[in-house]
């Protein structure tokens, strides 16, 4: 029989639309870290329109290219694979999830990124242990929700899910990386809800974590305290959070509707923009593309998001619909984060931009991430052969 994965029974299932918008959110992206990277002095005698011929690819784009290619390459061997199998082992995807998260405190192994202990180097390569750890966390959350699917109505229900997720926010945020745990967190919370939890439980757990807010802001970082403070005080440029968003709104701004073109910015140019390639990547784009291109953005990832919330839908069973969600949510807030983040109305946590944002491993990630989705796609219903 071969493969599955070649059968035509099961490749028409796929949607190639999906794989369409994330080749254009990708391409947008390689053009706007183009931009970022290479940064060209506007001081010279040079014509400011002359600017084209000194692009160049940078070691940045080659990197995020390459990191497209090896996800791509991923993909194919994912969708081999019915995922149900991934459920069959998932005690040990959880249990190596963990240990992945404890790997950067290796001797040799761990390095500190950005003052966060979340990396682990291999070689000439980095890695963000959070970023694969994620998906082994979906992927096993979801097959252990699946047996109490519409079964989590009471607050001892929920002792199970809250001890199972407890060991990867506690490791995130002591590495620390809040960023991460947070998107841990709205992955938790999104499978949850589309597990059955009962809307009571979610509006009492509101309230009490509301009020909880300024005991766990004791227990912050003072680098996270200082993001935070400078979110609740956007308008005082002293308090040292407040200099990356303040840069961020200027350099959006600055674009107005059209934008200034393609490699024309002059905000990120002069480097007053930081982490232009990554955080603040979208800050780029509103420079060089303006309203209409954010919007474009905005657009592409709204259809991405609907096509994921329809294959949750239409899976074959309840743990293919949970792994959906669990990654739909995943993305969504870290769109919502970063995005909010350039404009001042969410924190500035480093969460990457999907697709977009420079970052091997996070490109990687994301594009196992969509494998599991087309994987699931594909087996949508059963197939005779």
């Amino acid at each position: 029989m071969g493969c599955p994965m070649f059968d035509k029974k099961l490749l028409k299932n796929i949607d190639y639309g999906l794989i369409i918008v994330v080749i254009a959110i990708f391409i947008l992206g390689v053009i706007i870290i183009s931009s970022a990277t290479n940064v060209i002095d506007l001081t010279n005698k040079k014509a400011f329109d002359e600017i084209y011929d000194e692009i160049d690819m940078t070691r940045q784009v080659k990197i995020q290219i390459i990191a497209f290619i090896i996800g791509s390459i991923v993909i194919i061997f994912i969708l081999g694979i019915d995922y149900n199998n991934f459920g069959g082992i998932y005690k040990t995807i959880y249990v190596l999830s963990i240990l992945l998260l404890l790997s950067v405190y290796i001797p040799g192994l761990g390095v500190v990124r950005g003052g966060a202990r979340s990396w682990i180097q291999l070689g000439p390569i980095d890695i963000q242990t959070s970023e694969i750890a994620k998906l082994g966390y979906i992927l096993s959350f979801a097959k252990y929700l699946e047996s109490r699917y519409e079964k989590l109505d009471t607050l001892g229900d929920l002792i199970g899910p809250i001890l199972f997720t407890a060991p990867f926010i506690i490791l995130l945020l002591k590495q620390p990386d809040l960023g991460s745990a947070l998107v841990f967190m709205i992955i938790a919370f999104g499978m949850m809800f589309i597990a059955g939890i009962n809307m009571k439980i979610v509006m009492y757990g509101g309230i009490a974590g509301i009020s909880s807010l300024p005991i766990f802001y004791k227990f912050l970082e003072k680098h996270q305290r200082e993001r935070i403070d400078a979110f609740l005080n956007p308008s005082d440029p002293t308090l040292p959070g407040n200099y990356h968003v303040l840069q961020s709104k200027i350099t959006i701004g600055s674009g107005k509707i059209w934008g200034k073109g393609i490699f024309k910015g002059s905000y990120h140019r002069r480097d007053y923009l930081p982490v232009q390639e990554t955080d603040f990547i979208y800050a780029v784009l509103g420079e060089e593309l303006g309203f209409i291109g954010g919007g474009i953005l905005l657009l592409l990832y709204s259809i991405f998001l609907y096509k994921m919330i329809k294959i949750s839908k239409n899976a074959k069973d309840i743990y293919g619909s949970l792994i959906v969600i669990g990654i739909t949510f995943m993305f969504a807030f870290q769109i919502f984060e970063n995005i909010g983040m350039t404009m001042g109305i969410m924190p500035v946590t480093g969460v990457t931009l999907p697709f977009v944002s420079y970052g091997g491993s996070s490109l990687i990630t994301s594009m196992i991430a969509l494998g599991l989705v087309l994987n699931i796609s594909m087996r949508k219903q059963k197939i005779r052969f």
